[in-house]
Protein backbone atom coordinates (compact mmCIF):
# COMPACT_ATOMS: atom_id res chain seq x y z
CA UNK A 1 0.00 0.00 0.00
CA UNK A 2 1.13 3.51 -0.84
CA UNK A 3 0.40 6.12 1.91
CA UNK A 4 2.80 8.67 0.52
CA UNK A 5 0.19 10.99 0.32
CA UNK A 6 -1.76 11.26 3.30
CA UNK A 7 -1.92 14.60 4.98
CA UNK A 8 -0.34 15.44 8.05
CA UNK A 9 -0.87 18.17 11.06
CA UNK A 10 0.77 20.93 8.76
CA UNK A 11 -2.04 20.35 6.22
CA UNK A 12 -4.82 21.76 8.06
CA UNK A 13 -5.79 24.69 10.04
CA UNK A 14 -5.72 23.74 13.87
CA UNK A 15 -6.41 26.87 15.44
CA UNK A 16 -9.21 27.27 17.76
CA UNK A 17 -10.43 23.50 16.87
CA UNK A 18 -10.54 20.31 19.34
CA UNK A 19 -8.57 17.97 18.13
CA UNK A 20 -8.42 14.37 19.27
CA UNK A 21 -4.86 12.57 19.00
CA UNK A 22 -5.10 9.12 19.43
CA UNK A 23 -1.41 8.61 20.80
CA UNK A 24 1.06 5.05 21.68
CA UNK A 25 1.02 5.72 25.39
CA UNK A 26 1.25 1.96 26.43
CA UNK A 27 4.21 2.32 28.34
CA UNK A 28 5.74 -0.25 30.77
CA UNK A 29 4.85 0.53 34.35
CA UNK A 30 6.37 -1.02 37.65
CA UNK A 31 4.69 -0.07 41.02
CA UNK A 32 2.48 2.43 39.92
CA UNK A 33 5.61 4.18 37.90
CA UNK A 34 6.31 4.40 34.43
CA UNK A 35 9.72 2.45 33.54
CA UNK A 36 9.98 3.49 29.79
CA UNK A 37 9.07 7.31 28.63
CA UNK A 38 9.64 6.32 25.23
CA UNK A 39 6.45 6.52 24.06
CA UNK A 40 5.46 9.55 25.67
CA UNK A 41 8.53 11.45 24.67
CA UNK A 42 7.71 10.14 21.01
CA UNK A 43 4.58 11.99 21.26
CA UNK A 44 5.57 15.21 21.69
CA UNK A 45 6.57 16.87 18.22
CA UNK A 46 2.88 16.49 17.51
CA UNK A 47 1.39 17.65 20.56
CA UNK A 48 3.45 20.85 20.83
CA UNK A 49 2.98 21.42 17.33
CA UNK A 50 -1.21 21.44 17.97
CA UNK A 51 -0.87 23.17 21.26
CA UNK A 52 2.14 25.95 19.78
CA UNK A 53 -0.87 26.27 17.14
CA UNK A 54 -3.57 26.96 19.55
CA UNK A 55 -5.70 24.10 19.43
CA UNK A 56 -7.62 22.46 22.03
CA UNK A 57 -5.68 19.09 22.57
CA UNK A 58 -7.16 16.07 23.26
CA UNK A 59 -5.67 13.01 23.73
CA UNK A 60 -6.46 9.25 24.03
CA UNK A 61 -4.89 5.82 24.15
CA UNK A 62 -4.97 2.52 25.78
CA UNK A 63 -2.72 0.98 27.91
CA UNK A 64 -2.52 -2.63 28.66
CA UNK A 65 -5.76 -4.89 28.09
CA UNK A 66 -8.46 -3.90 30.89
CA UNK A 67 -11.33 -5.37 31.60
CA UNK A 68 -14.22 -3.30 30.54
CA UNK A 69 -14.74 -1.10 33.11
CA UNK A 70 -16.77 1.86 32.55
CA UNK A 71 -19.71 0.48 30.83
CA UNK A 72 -19.56 -3.69 31.68
CA UNK A 73 -18.67 -2.86 35.23
CA UNK A 74 -19.09 0.32 36.97
CA UNK A 75 -22.22 1.14 35.75
CA UNK A 76 -23.25 -2.55 35.33
CA UNK A 77 -24.38 -1.86 31.69
CA UNK A 78 -28.00 -3.65 30.95
CA UNK A 79 -26.00 -6.90 29.90
CA UNK A 80 -24.08 -7.03 32.83
CA UNK A 81 -27.13 -6.32 34.78
CA UNK A 82 -28.85 -9.14 33.46
CA UNK A 83 -26.12 -11.76 34.87
CA UNK A 84 -26.28 -10.36 38.30
CA UNK A 85 -30.09 -10.01 38.24
CA UNK A 86 -30.31 -13.57 36.81
CA UNK A 87 -28.31 -14.66 40.33
CA UNK A 88 -30.54 -16.35 43.06
CA UNK A 89 -30.70 -13.26 45.26
CA UNK A 90 -27.90 -14.81 48.17
CA UNK A 91 -25.58 -14.04 45.48
CA UNK A 92 -26.44 -10.68 43.87
CA UNK A 93 -24.44 -8.16 46.37
CA UNK A 94 -21.43 -10.65 46.21
CA UNK A 95 -21.48 -10.68 42.28
CA UNK A 96 -21.70 -7.19 41.94
CA UNK A 97 -19.17 -6.16 44.77
CA UNK A 98 -16.70 -8.54 43.11
CA UNK A 99 -17.16 -7.42 39.57
CA UNK A 100 -16.65 -3.59 41.50
CA UNK A 101 -13.50 -4.49 43.19
CA UNK A 102 -11.59 -6.03 39.65
CA UNK A 103 -12.69 -2.81 38.37
CA UNK A 104 -11.44 -0.42 40.75
CA UNK A 105 -8.20 -2.85 40.88
CA UNK A 106 -8.02 -2.15 36.71
CA UNK A 107 -8.77 1.33 37.20
CA UNK A 108 -5.53 2.08 39.27
CA UNK A 109 -3.32 -0.47 37.21
CA UNK A 110 -4.74 0.75 33.98
CA UNK A 111 -5.04 4.26 34.64
CA UNK A 112 -3.05 6.47 32.35
CA UNK A 113 -3.41 9.44 35.25
CA UNK A 114 0.41 8.57 35.59
CA UNK A 115 0.98 9.64 31.64
CA UNK A 116 -0.94 12.85 32.21
CA UNK A 117 1.92 13.53 35.11
CA UNK A 118 4.54 12.44 33.09
CA UNK A 119 3.40 14.91 29.94
CA UNK A 120 2.77 17.45 31.98
CA UNK A 121 6.20 17.87 32.94
CA UNK A 122 7.61 17.23 29.78
CA UNK A 123 5.19 19.87 28.52
CA UNK A 124 6.22 22.63 31.35
CA UNK A 125 2.23 22.99 31.35
CA UNK A 126 -0.64 21.13 33.04
CA UNK A 127 -2.17 18.47 30.98
CA UNK A 128 -5.38 18.09 31.90
CA UNK A 129 -6.93 14.12 33.08
CA UNK A 130 -10.58 13.11 32.95
CA UNK A 131 -12.51 10.85 35.04
CA UNK A 132 -13.60 8.91 32.08
CA UNK A 133 -13.67 8.43 28.25
CA UNK A 134 -16.91 9.61 26.31
CA UNK A 135 -18.65 10.67 29.65
CA UNK A 136 -19.88 14.09 31.41
CA UNK A 137 -16.22 14.59 32.81
CA UNK A 138 -14.54 14.13 30.01
CA UNK A 139 -17.10 16.19 27.74
CA UNK A 140 -17.42 18.96 30.26
CA UNK A 141 -13.12 19.23 30.14
CA UNK A 142 -13.06 18.98 26.78
CA UNK A 143 -15.97 22.18 26.34
CA UNK A 144 -13.70 24.31 28.73
CA UNK A 145 -10.27 24.01 26.93
CA UNK A 146 -8.80 26.99 25.99
CA UNK A 147 -6.50 27.37 23.11
CA UNK A 148 -3.16 25.82 23.42
CA UNK A 149 -4.73 23.69 25.95
CA UNK A 150 -4.32 19.80 26.29
CA UNK A 151 -6.18 17.19 28.48
CA UNK A 152 -6.03 13.42 28.50
CA UNK A 153 -9.26 11.21 28.68
CA UNK A 154 -8.92 7.77 30.32
CA UNK A 155 -7.42 4.83 28.97
CA UNK A 156 -9.70 3.95 25.57
CA UNK A 157 -9.89 -0.08 26.35
CA UNK A 158 -11.94 0.46 29.35
CA UNK A 159 -14.45 0.36 26.74
CA UNK A 160 -15.16 -2.94 25.35
CA UNK A 161 -16.29 -0.59 22.02
CA UNK A 162 -13.44 -0.04 21.60
CA UNK A 163 -11.36 -2.92 20.00
CA UNK A 164 -14.70 -3.47 18.32
CA UNK A 165 -14.61 -0.81 16.57
CA UNK A 166 -18.59 0.10 17.81
CA UNK A 167 -19.44 3.03 15.23
CA UNK A 168 -21.92 4.70 17.48
CA UNK A 169 -18.64 4.88 20.61
CA UNK A 170 -16.34 6.10 17.81
CA UNK A 171 -19.64 8.55 16.93
CA UNK A 172 -19.50 9.44 20.51
CA UNK A 173 -15.92 9.89 20.95
CA UNK A 174 -15.36 12.05 17.54
CA UNK A 175 -18.44 14.61 18.74
CA UNK A 176 -15.79 15.84 21.62
CA UNK A 177 -13.38 17.48 18.70
CA UNK A 178 -13.49 18.95 14.81
CA UNK A 179 -10.17 16.68 13.68
CA UNK A 180 -8.96 13.26 14.17
CA UNK A 181 -4.81 13.07 14.16
CA UNK A 182 -4.12 9.61 14.25
CA UNK A 183 0.04 9.38 15.77
CA UNK A 184 -0.71 6.03 17.17
CA UNK A 185 1.61 3.56 14.71
CA UNK A 186 1.97 0.82 16.94
CA UNK A 187 -1.70 0.33 16.76
CA UNK A 188 -2.24 1.37 13.45
CA UNK A 189 -2.88 -2.25 11.82
CA UNK A 190 -6.05 -2.28 14.60
CA UNK A 191 -9.11 -1.41 13.20
CA UNK A 192 -10.64 -0.07 16.51
CA UNK A 193 -13.08 2.78 17.17
CA UNK A 194 -10.39 5.46 18.03
CA UNK A 195 -7.71 4.07 15.35
CA UNK A 196 -10.24 4.04 12.33
CA UNK A 197 -13.71 4.48 13.44
CA UNK A 198 -13.47 8.22 14.07
CA UNK A 199 -12.61 8.96 10.92
CA UNK A 200 -15.98 8.21 9.88
CA UNK A 201 -16.91 11.00 11.06
CA UNK A 202 -14.14 13.86 11.44
CA UNK A 203 -11.71 15.31 9.12
CA UNK A 204 -8.68 12.85 9.61
CA UNK A 205 -4.84 13.17 9.29
CA UNK A 206 -1.32 12.11 10.33
CA UNK A 207 0.45 13.03 12.86
CA UNK A 208 4.43 13.21 13.04
CA UNK A 209 5.38 9.54 14.13
CA UNK A 210 2.77 8.13 11.64
CA UNK A 211 4.63 10.75 8.95
CA UNK A 212 7.66 9.33 9.57
CA UNK A 213 6.96 5.75 9.42
CA UNK A 214 5.14 6.52 6.27
CA UNK A 215 7.66 8.73 4.31
CA UNK A 216 10.60 6.66 5.97
CA UNK A 217 9.15 2.80 5.64
CA UNK A 218 7.16 3.77 2.62
CA UNK A 219 10.13 5.37 0.25
CA UNK A 220 12.29 2.65 1.36
CA UNK A 221 9.71 0.09 -0.40
CA UNK A 222 8.80 2.20 -2.82
CA UNK A 223 12.12 3.90 -4.31
CA UNK A 224 14.81 2.19 -1.78
CA UNK A 225 18.61 3.17 -2.85
CA UNK A 226 19.98 0.17 -3.83
CA UNK A 227 21.37 -2.51 -3.46
CA UNK A 228 18.24 -3.02 -1.28
CA UNK A 229 18.86 -5.63 1.47
CA UNK A 230 15.99 -6.91 3.57
CA UNK A 231 16.78 -9.46 6.89
CA UNK A 232 14.36 -11.22 8.49
CA UNK A 233 14.21 -13.70 11.58
CA UNK A 234 12.28 -14.66 14.17
CA UNK A 235 10.87 -18.30 15.24
CA UNK A 236 8.45 -18.57 12.56
CA UNK A 237 8.24 -18.98 8.44
CA UNK A 238 4.06 -18.59 8.89
CA UNK A 239 4.40 -15.61 10.75
CA UNK A 240 7.08 -13.80 7.53
CA UNK A 241 5.78 -15.47 4.45
CA UNK A 242 3.64 -12.34 3.71
CA UNK A 243 6.69 -10.44 4.00
CA UNK A 244 8.81 -12.40 2.08
CA UNK A 245 6.39 -12.68 -0.85
CA UNK A 246 6.04 -8.97 -0.83
CA UNK A 247 9.73 -8.14 -0.46
CA UNK A 248 11.08 -10.93 -2.99
CA UNK A 249 9.92 -8.90 -5.55
CA UNK A 250 11.72 -5.68 -4.39
CA UNK A 251 15.04 -6.59 -2.55
CA UNK A 252 18.25 -7.56 -4.38
CA UNK A 253 19.43 -9.72 -1.35
CA UNK A 254 17.06 -11.37 1.03
CA UNK A 255 18.74 -12.93 4.21
CA UNK A 256 17.15 -15.30 6.79
CA UNK A 257 18.11 -15.83 10.52
CA UNK A 258 16.44 -17.01 13.38
CA UNK A 259 14.20 -20.16 14.16
CA UNK A 260 12.79 -20.51 10.19
CA UNK A 261 15.95 -21.00 9.14
CA UNK A 262 15.90 -24.40 10.23
CA UNK A 263 12.81 -24.62 8.10
CA UNK A 264 14.68 -23.83 4.93
CA UNK A 265 17.72 -26.06 6.15
CA UNK A 266 14.88 -29.06 5.35
CA UNK A 267 13.84 -27.92 2.74
CA UNK A 268 17.76 -28.33 1.02
CA UNK A 269 17.37 -31.75 2.69
CA UNK A 270 19.54 -31.50 5.57
CA UNK A 271 18.76 -33.07 9.16
CA UNK A 272 18.10 -30.06 11.68
CA UNK A 273 17.68 -32.39 14.66
CA UNK A 274 14.97 -31.27 17.56
CA UNK A 275 15.76 -27.40 16.17
CA UNK A 276 11.96 -25.61 15.65
CA UNK A 277 10.98 -26.31 12.26
CA UNK A 278 7.44 -25.96 10.26
CA UNK A 279 7.46 -29.39 8.59
CA UNK A 280 4.29 -27.74 6.82
CA UNK A 281 6.18 -25.12 5.41
CA UNK A 282 8.80 -27.22 3.98
CA UNK A 283 7.49 -27.17 0.43
CA UNK A 284 7.18 -23.72 0.23
CA UNK A 285 10.50 -22.73 1.33
CA UNK A 286 11.74 -24.68 -1.24
CA UNK A 287 9.26 -22.25 -3.76
CA UNK A 288 10.82 -19.51 -2.08
CA UNK A 289 14.32 -20.10 -2.83
CA UNK A 290 13.56 -21.09 -6.30
CA UNK A 291 11.33 -17.89 -6.95
CA UNK A 292 14.72 -15.68 -5.62
CA UNK A 293 16.74 -17.40 -7.52
CA UNK A 294 14.50 -17.01 -10.94
CA UNK A 295 14.48 -13.70 -9.98
CA UNK A 296 18.07 -13.57 -9.91
CA UNK A 297 17.76 -12.31 -6.18
CA UNK A 298 20.40 -13.49 -3.64
CA UNK A 299 19.17 -15.32 -1.12
CA UNK A 300 21.05 -16.01 1.84
CA UNK A 301 20.29 -18.91 4.69
CA UNK A 302 23.08 -19.60 7.66
CA UNK A 303 26.37 -21.47 6.60
CA UNK A 304 27.05 -22.47 10.38
CA UNK A 305 24.83 -22.80 13.02
CA UNK A 306 25.00 -22.75 17.04
CA UNK A 307 23.62 -26.14 18.04
CA UNK A 308 22.31 -26.86 22.13
CA UNK A 309 21.25 -30.17 23.83
CA UNK A 310 18.30 -27.72 25.20
CA UNK A 311 16.42 -25.15 25.41
CA UNK A 312 18.01 -23.45 28.10
CA UNK A 313 20.51 -20.45 28.39
CA UNK A 314 23.10 -22.46 30.15
CA UNK A 315 22.90 -25.42 28.42
CA UNK A 316 25.82 -27.17 26.78
CA UNK A 317 26.35 -25.65 22.39
CA UNK A 318 28.40 -25.93 19.67
CA UNK A 319 29.01 -24.79 16.63
CA UNK A 320 28.38 -26.91 13.81
CA UNK A 321 27.94 -26.71 9.71
CA UNK A 322 24.03 -25.95 8.76
CA UNK A 323 24.25 -29.46 7.10
CA UNK A 324 25.24 -31.16 9.98
CA UNK A 325 23.20 -30.94 12.54
CA UNK A 326 23.55 -33.52 15.10
CA UNK A 327 20.60 -35.88 16.49
CA UNK A 328 19.34 -34.33 19.59
CA UNK A 329 20.93 -30.91 19.25
CA UNK A 330 18.83 -28.14 17.89
CA UNK A 331 19.62 -24.90 16.43
CA UNK A 332 19.74 -21.72 18.75
CA UNK A 333 22.02 -18.91 16.87
CA UNK A 334 23.80 -18.50 13.50
CA UNK A 335 27.17 -19.44 13.51
CA UNK A 336 30.07 -16.94 13.12
CA UNK A 337 30.69 -18.11 9.47
CA UNK A 338 27.51 -16.79 9.10
CA UNK A 339 27.75 -13.82 11.00
CA UNK A 340 30.71 -13.24 8.48
CA UNK A 341 28.29 -13.60 4.98
CA UNK A 342 25.73 -11.90 6.50
CA UNK A 343 27.57 -8.56 7.02
CA UNK A 344 29.03 -8.66 3.81
CA UNK A 345 25.98 -8.42 2.78
CA UNK A 346 24.89 -5.19 4.83
CA UNK A 347 28.72 -3.80 4.17
CA UNK A 348 28.24 -2.33 0.61
CA UNK A 349 23.91 -2.52 1.10
CA UNK A 350 22.13 1.19 0.34
CA UNK A 351 18.94 0.36 2.43
CA UNK A 352 18.30 -2.32 5.12
CA UNK A 353 15.28 -3.45 6.68
CA UNK A 354 15.86 -5.92 9.67
CA UNK A 355 12.79 -7.55 11.42
CA UNK A 356 13.46 -10.65 13.81
CA UNK A 357 16.57 -12.14 16.07
CA UNK A 358 18.90 -14.64 14.38
CA UNK A 359 18.91 -16.60 17.71
CA UNK A 360 17.66 -16.73 21.10
CA UNK A 361 18.69 -13.55 21.22
CA UNK A 362 17.39 -12.83 25.21
CA UNK A 363 20.09 -15.49 26.26
CA UNK A 364 23.89 -14.19 26.55
CA UNK A 365 25.31 -17.89 24.97
CA UNK A 366 22.90 -17.29 21.39
CA UNK A 367 22.42 -13.24 21.18
CA UNK A 368 26.30 -12.86 19.02
CA UNK A 369 24.74 -13.80 15.99
CA UNK A 370 21.71 -10.63 16.62
CA UNK A 371 24.50 -8.69 17.74
CA UNK A 372 26.63 -9.12 14.76
CA UNK A 373 23.81 -8.16 12.74
CA UNK A 374 23.43 -4.90 14.87
CA UNK A 375 26.58 -4.03 14.44
CA UNK A 376 26.76 -4.23 11.00
CA UNK A 377 23.94 -2.21 9.88
CA UNK A 378 25.12 0.12 12.70
CA UNK A 379 28.41 0.82 10.85
CA UNK A 380 27.27 0.43 7.10
CA UNK A 381 26.14 3.69 5.38
CA UNK A 382 23.09 2.31 4.44
CA UNK A 383 19.64 3.74 4.81
CA UNK A 384 18.37 1.13 7.52
CA UNK A 385 15.14 0.63 9.19
CA UNK A 386 14.61 -1.82 12.05
CA UNK A 387 10.76 -3.30 12.13
CA UNK A 388 10.09 -2.43 15.64
CA UNK A 389 10.19 -5.89 18.20
CA UNK A 390 12.51 -7.95 19.16
CA UNK A 391 15.19 -6.67 16.80
CA UNK A 392 14.22 -2.65 17.92
CA UNK A 393 15.17 -3.58 21.46
CA UNK A 394 18.33 -5.60 20.48
CA UNK A 395 19.71 -2.14 18.77
CA UNK A 396 18.51 0.12 21.63
CA UNK A 397 20.36 -2.45 24.01
CA UNK A 398 23.54 -2.61 22.01
CA UNK A 399 23.20 1.18 21.87
CA UNK A 400 23.05 1.69 18.44
CA UNK A 401 19.55 3.21 18.18
CA UNK A 402 21.47 6.54 17.14
CA UNK A 403 23.24 4.74 14.32
CA UNK A 404 20.05 3.96 12.98
CA UNK A 405 17.68 5.91 10.50
CA UNK A 406 14.58 4.79 11.53
CA UNK A 407 13.92 2.28 14.58
CA UNK A 408 9.90 1.35 13.96
CA UNK A 409 7.48 2.49 17.19
CA UNK A 410 5.28 -0.27 16.12
CA UNK A 411 6.09 -4.57 15.70
CA UNK A 412 3.42 -6.39 14.61
CA UNK A 413 2.03 -2.86 12.58
CA UNK A 414 5.85 -2.79 10.83
CA UNK A 415 5.42 -6.46 9.76
CA UNK A 416 2.55 -5.52 8.34
CA UNK A 417 3.56 -2.51 6.27
CA UNK A 418 6.34 -4.59 5.08
CA UNK A 419 3.89 -6.66 4.05
CA UNK A 420 2.22 -4.60 2.08
CA UNK A 421 -1.13 -5.22 3.95
CA UNK A 422 -3.92 -2.55 4.59
CA UNK A 423 -3.59 -0.54 7.87
CA UNK A 424 -6.50 0.54 8.72
CA UNK A 425 -5.29 3.50 10.66
CA UNK A 426 -3.70 4.94 8.43
CA UNK A 427 -5.77 4.03 5.13
CA UNK A 428 -8.61 6.24 6.93
CA UNK A 429 -6.29 9.33 6.73
CA UNK A 430 -7.45 11.97 4.49
CA UNK A 431 -5.44 12.04 1.40
CA UNK A 432 -3.78 15.62 0.23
Amino acid sequence: MNYLNKKTVEDIDVAGKRVLVRCDFNVPMKDGEITDTKRIVGALPTVKYLSDNGAKVILCSHMGRPHNIFNDVVKLDKKEKKKVDALPEEERAEATAKLLEAAKGDIKKFSLAPVAAELSKLLGKEVIMAKDIIGEDAKAKAAALNDGDVMIIENIRFYAEETKNDPAFAKELASMADIYVNDAFGTAHRAHASTAGVADYLPAVCGYLIQKEISVMGGALQNPKRPFVAILGGAKVSDKIGVINNLIDKVDTLIIGGGMAYTFFKANGHSVGTSLCEDDKVELAKEMMAKAEAKGIKFLIPVDTVVSTEFAPDSEFKTVPSDAIPDGWMGMDIGPKTRELFAEAVANAGTVVWNGPMGVSEWTNFAHGTIAVAKAIAESDAISIIGGGDSAAAIEKLGFADKMTHISTGGGASLEFLEGLVLPGIACLNEK
